[in-house]
């Protein structure tokens, strides 16, 4: 069936090419022709399929497929399987995570107490240093509300002496992030402290899923970093001694055989779950949605790279999109025109939320990178185009796109609610019960097949299909790759802060 549509699709692209050179990229043309027959291609059915095999992996091991497990394992062979079969490139790309970490002693810090005045970040490296220690941005004495950016920004380490110790205040952007920040600059030992508001004094235990500074750290209560920041340029003496064991997994990464590799649409979705259950919502959803679409677009003769992306990683840290930005050259990160992500886009007490690219909504995080609204506007349309209602969500960093947005890469995507309780006026537009959580479900063993609400599957999947043959044909909307560069900004990725 597959090879006689892809028949009919060369040769309506056959008659259909000597018109693009005239006729406008909008409604009428290739693009449009081309996102009207993915839609129709594409099918809720066939993600529920998709849906099925993922519950029938997890049913075989344990009841899970995290990152570290064997149901990880099978899930990524299954959609490697399916891709390779379409016709696509398929890359199994290694990156790490954490396999278990240790704390054999308690840590050092000048005369400090520990596990009461600072704990050891897990998972940090085993290390001991003792050098001078630099404040980092920091905001002393502390505003009444939260506002602390200290290490967010790469600039926020223009002055920083390799090899001293980073003394960075709690705020704004996740950990993970001004550890990685720290790390680059050079500090030879890493110390965040709470940033001092009520309720935001004291130090406790947390596991912030990164190692790669590759140098000990510590989290401090206020009190503790007040004292260090009076004090710049003293010595300091950090020890942390653990045993850290990496694991590894794989990325999924699926490009087509033809489009400019200079200009390259992507879109991707997080293959793993949690430990405790399944993860057919929580991301299986966005898993069997992304894949159906691939398969049914392996036939088109796109005018543009498409690059379909499944991450490891993502429920303990974003690891698998972050590791893969992170390995990009610069000019590769260049030829990724925008970025969509789709992680749970069948929550069964769903609201179609679109994030929010321009911030029109004014609330919570800044907008994306240009292009970022005009993604929105372009998801808006199709909503729209079908009488439905739609919302803003925020790029607060919980997904895969914060990697993607901390480099200036142009995002959008859809989420249909996780934990976060949906409202009367949501109820109103999107139907459902005011006062319950989206997915009562979310990151338990209940999140099982029958946790999906098909009618906001089947839609969401039409709404990706149709994002992701308009940009496979056209990107005129999108600023050019060198705005696109010029405008990375701090990420908010998952953990918290």
């Amino acid at each position: 069936m597959r090879s006689i549509r892809r028949t009919v699709l060369i040769l309506i692209t056959a008659l259909s090419l000597p018109l693009a050179m005239t006729v406008p990229a909008q409604a009428g043309g290739l693009d449009d022709l081309f996102a009207k027959l993915l839609v129709k291609q594409v099918k809720g059915a066939n993600v529920k399929k998709h849906l099925d095999a993922l519950q029938a992996i997890a049913d075989a091991n344990g009841g899970t497929r995290a990152a570290g497990t064997p149901g990880y394992d099978a899930s990524r062979d299954y959609v490697a399987g399916k891709l390779r079969k379409a016709g696509y490139k398929v890359t199994l790309q290694p990156i790490n995570f954490v396999e278990s970490w240790t704390e054999n002693s308690p840590p050092v810090l000048n005369g400090y107490v520990p596990n009461e005045d600072f704990f050891s970040f897990q998972p940090s490296p085993a290390g001991e240093v003792t050098a001078p220690v630099q404040g980092v941005d920091l905001i002393l004495p502390p505003t009444p509300t939260p506002t602390s950016n200290s290490g967010c920004e790469a600039a926020d380490f223009a002055g920083f002496t390799p090899g001293n110790i980073a003394l960075i205040q709690r705020g704004t952007c996740a950990f993970a992030l001004k550890i990685r920040n720290a790390g680059a600059a050079g500090a030879s030992g890493i110390i965040v402290f709470n940033e001092g508001q009520p309720g935001r004094t004291e130090a406790f235990p947390l596991d912030i899923g990164e190692w790669r500074a590759g140098v000990p750290m510590v989290f401090a209560d206020f009190a503790v970093g007040n004292a260090l920041a009076a004090t710049p340029g003293a010595s300091v003496h950090l020890k942390v001694d653990s045993t850290l064991v990496l694991g590894t997994n794989d990325n999924v990464i699926a490009e087509s055989r033809g489009g400019d590799p200079r200009n390259v649409v992507m879109t991707g979705a997080h293959l793993d779950s949690v430990h405790a259950g399944p993860g057919i919502n929580d991301n299986g959803s966005g898993t069997a949605s992304i894949l159906e679409v691939a398969e049914e677009m392996a036939g088109f003769p796109v005018k543009n790279k498409v690059r379909f992306a499944f991450w490891a990683g993502e429920e303990i840290g974003l690891l698998g999109s972050d590791q893969y930005v992170e390995k990009l050259t610069q000019a590769q990160r260049d030829r990724i025109r925008l970025y969509l992500n789709f992680d749970m886009v069948a929550s069964p007490n769903y609201a179609y939320k679109l994030y929010d690219g321009d911030n029109s909504d004014a609330v919570g995080s800044p907008a994306g990178p240009p292009g970022s609204a005009q993604i929105e506007k372009q998801l808006e349309a199709f909503y729209d185009s079908r009488g439905l209602g739609h919302n803003g969500t925020d790029f607060d960093g919980r997904s895969d796109y914060g990697p993607f947005i901390a480099v200036g890469i142009p995002s959008g995507g859809i989420f249909t609610g996780a934990e976060g309780i949906k409202t009367a006026a949501e109820a109103a537009l999107f139907g459902g019960t005011a006062g319950v959580a989206y997915d009562v479900c979310y990151h338990q063993a209940c999140d099982t097949s029958a946790n999906i609400n098909a009618t906001a599957l089947d839609v969401d999947a039409d709404a990706i299909a149709d994002s992701m043959a308009r940009y496979a044909f056209n990107t005129r909307s999108i600023p050019g790759r060198a705005a696109v560069a010029s405008s990375a900004r701090a990420a908010v990725a998952g953990s918290v802060s």
